[in-house]
């Protein structure tokens, strides 16, 4: 199979592309409207980057009618947001918060999830994520301008919230514990379950 990108229609490079880029992490991220509407989307254009400072960058990409998905225009506004775990516990909600609600309604109230204030931005955080990284927007790197062109948020962290519950006896994240989840193509997803070890050379 050859694909020649710029003879393909979008929608099958976007199907193929998402496909073949597997697992993709997922950013479940909480935003909040100048009228202090609180949008919650999942992301799974999503990683992270850099360490010092911390960088992390997910892309919501614009909507298929090629305007801006709620996130992108609540963070083009008010420069902050929480990004959250997505693990196995929250699969279901994780999944229905990416469905079309209107700017007006507010995915966390629909989907009834708690929330709790975050230390540095305005935006609340999911009390019962297995973590949450308080981020402030660096920049916003645009490119293309029609259905699912991207849509780059870097962002710093300013402070990470973890569930005990989730780290291991050297108090880092432990991924048996963790159980996170990862988008595939199509409507696939993955656990994190079947793990092994290698040992970085030296």
């Amino acid at each position: 199979m050859f694909v020649d990108v710029a003879q393909s229609p979008v929608l099958s490079v976007y199907q193929t592309l998402v496909g073949l880029v597997t697992p993709r992490p997922i950013a479940w991220v909480t935003s909040i409207s100048d009228r202090g509407i609180v949008n919650l989307a999942p992301f799974s254009f999503f990683n992270v980057f850099g360490a010092n400072p911390p960088i992390v960058v997910f892309s919501p990409t614009l909507k298929r009618d090629a305007t801006k998905k709620d996130t992108l225009l609540n963070i083009e506004a008010t420069k902050e947001y929480v990004i959250h775990a997505s693990t196995e516990a929250h699969a279901e909600q994780i999944n229905a918060s990416s469905a079309p609600f209107p700017p007006e309604q507010s995915e966390v109230e629909q989907l009834q999830l708690p929330v709790l204030p975050s230390q540095y931005v305005r935006v609340p955080r999911l009390a019962e994520a297995a973590w949450a990284l308080e981020c402030k927007l660096l920049e916003i790197r645009s490119y293309g301008d029609g259905p699912i062109a991207a849509n780059l948020i870097i962002g710093q962290v300013l402070a990470m919230h973890i569930d005990d519950a989730v780290l291991g006896e050297d108090g880092l994240p432990d991924p048996r514990r963790l159980k996170a989840i990862a988008r595939l193509g199509a409507e696939y997803w993955c656990r994190t379950r079947d793990l092994f070890e290698l040992p970085r050379p030296k």
